[in-house]
C-alpha cells in the first residue's frame, strides 16, 4: 500500500500552530514510508474563507521549511485540491446515499429545529428528533412540488455502537444513541465538513488520517459514512491535543496561536518545527533536540503520545537557544539579528517616526525598545488609571480585541476606531482611560512615539499577545464575567463596566 497523508486547514483565520503541528507529523509519515503528503483547502464555508487567508497557510507553512506534494498552488493528479472547486462532486454523492436509503431529505424549519432546541434542553435529550427520517416518498416529492428547501442527513444507527480501532489510541467504542443525523449537504447546496472530508479523502486515495484528537467525536460519523458508501475507510490517527499553561486546548483567546506570531518574534523555523514534534512524540533516549532528517529517519508512530501536551513557551525558548547557539556562528549572528527585524525595509518605515522625535542617537531605544523585545515587563504602576480596577480594564481590552476581529484589520486605524467604539460602549473616557490602557498593553510605558503608527509596525499577531499578556498580568476576566461581557456585545448593548 503506497501511503497517502493530508492536512486540511481552513482558510478562516490566523495560521494556526495546530496546522503546523498536524503538517510536521503528516509529513515525516509520508517520508518515512516514502509516500506523499497532500494539503487540501476545505473552504466550505464561504463566509469566513478568504484567499488571503489560504495565502497565509502557504507562508506560514513555508517558513516551517514544510513543503506538499500535492495541493491547490501546485496541482497534482487528484485535484482540484480546493473544496469550493469541488462542490459538484458532493451533491452526486449525496444523492447516492438518498438512493441507497443511507441519507434522507429533511424539510424541517428553523423554527422547528429551534423547538427541538428547546425542548431537548428540558429533556436532556440533544440532537435532532429524526422527524423526517421516515417521510414516504409520495410525501418527500410533495414537498419538493412546493418548492421547500432541504437539507440531507445522515441515517445513523438509534442502537447499537461504533467501533473501530485508532492506530494510536487502540479500540475505540461510541454508542450510535450519541450521534444525532449528522447534516451532510446544506439547503444551498453546499456540503458540510463531514461530506466532503470523506469524500475527498476517498477520491485522493488517503491511506492514513492523522488528526488533533478533537476530531475523535467525529470519527464515528466519518466511519458510518465509508460503510454507506461501500468504500474502505483509511486507518485512523488522533494526535494528542495541544494544551495550553491551563491544561485546555490552546486557545487564541488566551495564547499566542498564530504561526507569524513565532516568525515575527524571532525564532528559528528548525527549533520552533523540533519543539511541535516533543508535543507528540517522544525520541529513543528521551532526546529534544534533533533535525527533522533525523526524526524522520527513526519515526515509530507506537512513540506517539496518547495525552495532550502542554505548548511550553519556556522550553520553545531553550530549544531555539540550543540551536542558536549550534546553528549560528558569533560572527554571523548580527546579520541574522538584521534579517529578523532590523532590516532597511522595516527601518524606512520606521525613521518618520524616529526623526522629530529623538534628541540624540541614545535615545532610539528608549522610545523604540517596545517594537524588538518579546517580553514586556509590566509593572502595576502602569495601570493605576482613575477610575478603572483591574477586571475593567481586561474586560476593555478583551472587547477591543472583538471588535478588531470584527473589523478584520488590526492595523494602527482600526485600532483607533475601535478604542472609540469600546470606549463608547463601555462608558469610559477614551483620551483619559483607554489611551494610557493602551499605551502601557503596547508599549510597556505611559507614553512614546505616536500609539496608532507604531501599531502598524508591531503588527497584528505581537499586538494581540500583548493585549492577552495584559489580561493574564491584571488578573484575567472570571468566567461569570466574560460570559456576560460576550453576551452584552454580541447583542450590540452597552455595557458598563465597574469602576475601581
Amino acid at each position: 500500500m503506497s501511503v497517502r497523508v493530508r492536512i486540511a486547514p481552513s482558510p478562516t483565520g490566523d495560521p494556526h500552530v495546530g496546522t503546523a503541528y498536524m503538517a510536521l507529523f503528516n509529513l515525516v509519515f509520508a517520508r518515512h514510508y516514502q509516500g506523499k503528503f497532500i494539503l487540501r483547502i476545505e473552504d466550505t464555508d464561504q463566509t469566513r474563507s478568504r484567499s488571503e487567508y489560504e495565502n497565509n497557510i502557504y507562508e506560514a507553512l513555508h517558513w516551517c521549511n514544510i513543503q506538499w506534494d500535492e495541493g491547490p498552488d501546485i496541482g497534482g493528479p487528484y485535484g482540484p485540491y480546493r473544496q469550493s472547486e469541488r462542490f459538484h462532486i458532493y451533491k452526486e454523492y449525496a444523492d447516492m446515499l438518498v438512493h441507497k436509503e443511507k441519507a434522507y431529505e429533511c424539510f424541517c424549519t428553523a423554527h422547528e429545529l429551534d423547538q427541538m432546541r428547546e425542548s431537548a434542553s428540558k429533556t436532556g435529550k440533544q440532537g435532532y428528533d429524526g422527524r423526517c427520517r421516515h417521510l414516504t416518498a409520495h410525501a418527500v416529492e410533495e414537498r419538493k412540488k412546493l418548492g421547500m428547501p432541504y437539507v440531507v442527513r445522515l441515517k445513523v444507527p438509534t442502537e447499537g455502537e461504533c467501533v473501530y480501532d485508532d492506530a494510536i489510541k487502540g479500540r475505540i467504542t461510541f454508542p450510535w444513541a450519541d450521534i444525532d443525523d449528522q447534516v451532510l449537504l446544506k439547503s444551498d447546496g453546499f456540503p458540510t465538513y463531514h461530506l466532503a472530508n470523506v469524500v475527498d479523502d476517498h477520491l485522493m486515495k488517503i491511506t492514513h488520517v492523522i488528526r488533533g484528537d478533537e476530531w475523535m467525536s467525529s470519527t464515528p460519523k466519518h466511519v458510518l459514512l465509508y460503510e454507506s458508501f461501500g468504500w474502505e475507510q483509511p486507518i485512523f490517527m488522533h494526535m494528542p491535543l495541544l494544551l495550553g499553561r491551563d491544561g485546555k486546548k490552546l486557545s487564541k483567546r488566551r495564547n499566542p496561536t498564530s504561526i507569524f506570531f513565532y516568525r515575527d518574534s524571532g525564532y528559528l523555523p528548525q527549533a520552533f518545527l523540533n519543539f511541535l514534534s516533543l508535543m507528540g512524540y517522544s525520541m529513543p533516549q528521551d532526546r529534544e533536540i534533533y533535525s527533522i532528517d533525523e526524526l524522520i529517519k527513526e519515526f515509530d508512530y507506537k512513540r506517539i503520545g496518547v495525552s495532550g501536551a502542554v505548548f511550553d513557551v519556556q522550553k520553545l525558548d531553550w530549544i531555539n537557544q540550543q540551536y542558536l547557539i549550534k546553528n549560528i556562528p558569533a560572527n554571523m549572528l548580527w546579520t541574522r539579528i538584521k534579517e529578523w527585524s532590523f532590516n532597511d525595509a522595516f527601518m524606512e518605515k520606521l525613521m518618520p517616526l524616529c526623526h522629530p522625535r529623538i534628541k540624540t542617537f541614545g535615545d532610539f531605544m528608549d522610545l523604540f525598545d517596545f517594537l524588538f523585545i518579546n517580553h514586556i515587563r509590566y509593572s502595576s504602576s502602569l495601570f493605576e488609571i482613575k477610575e478603572l480596577n483591574n477586571e475593567s480594564a481586561s474586560c476593555l481590552l478583551q472587547a477591543i480585541i472583538w471588535r478588531l476581529d470584527e473589523l478584520e484589520n488590526w492595523g494602527g486605524t482600526a485600532l483607533y476606531e475601535a478604542s472609540l467604539n469600546v470606549a463608547q460602549k463601555c462608558g469610559m473616557h477614551h483620551k483619559k482611560q483607554l489611551m494610557p490602557l493602551l499605551f502601557a498593553s503596547i508599549m510597556g510605558k505611559t507614553q512614546g512615539p505616536p500609539l496608532f503608527d507604531s501599531v502598524d509596525l508591531l503588527g497584528k499577531d505581537r499586538l494581540r499577545a500583548r493585549f492577552l499578556k495584559t489580561i493574564e498580568f491584571l488578573g484575567g476576566i472570571s468566567n461569570k464575567r466574560m460570559r456576560e461581557l460576550k453576551k452584552g456585545w454580541d447583542e450590540g448593548k452597552d455595557i458598563p463596566l465597574l469602576h475601581g
